[in-house]
């Protein structure tokens, strides 16, 4: 991943407030051990990663917000790849380093800078 690399990020209908997103949707929850799952956007469309996340896993997304490996790495929180199974798109945030305080703090930043980006790609497009 490079620094521009975008970080796809599905978007729960319930994480979204005015049709804003809300900093939840850019925070670990405690299931998920500090990491957050994102897509490779090096290696997957929006689309096709919004298909996918709806499509084969069949959760519920209202859209496809993306932040960089850049904007992660200024809030220092690397960022991996982590292939599951047959998802090699997928990559993971690591906020383990951080209290839940910092994390919460820090989600707030990631989706103040998605939000300026805007929503990449959303159902029915």
């Amino acid at each position: 991943m490079q620094p521009t690399t975008f970080l796809l990020r599905q978007v729960h209908p319930q994480w979204l407030k005015d049709g804003q997103v809300l900093s939840i949707a850019f925070r670990p929850f405690p299931k998920d051990d500090g990491l957050l799952s994102v897509y490779d956007g090096d290696l997957i469309s929006p689309e096709a990663s919004l298909n996918h996340f709806t499509g084969i896993l069949g959760y519920k997304s209202d859209g496809v917000w993306a932040i960089t490996v850049r904007e992660t790495e200024a809030c220092a929180l690397p960022v991996r790849a982590e292939v599951v199974g047959h998802f090699p798109e997928h990559a993971v945030i690591d906020f383990t380093a951080h209290a839940a305080k910092e994390q919460k703090a820090k989600s707030k930043i990631l989706a103040t800078k998605a939000e300026k980006r805007g929503c990449l790609h959303k159902p029915g497009q």
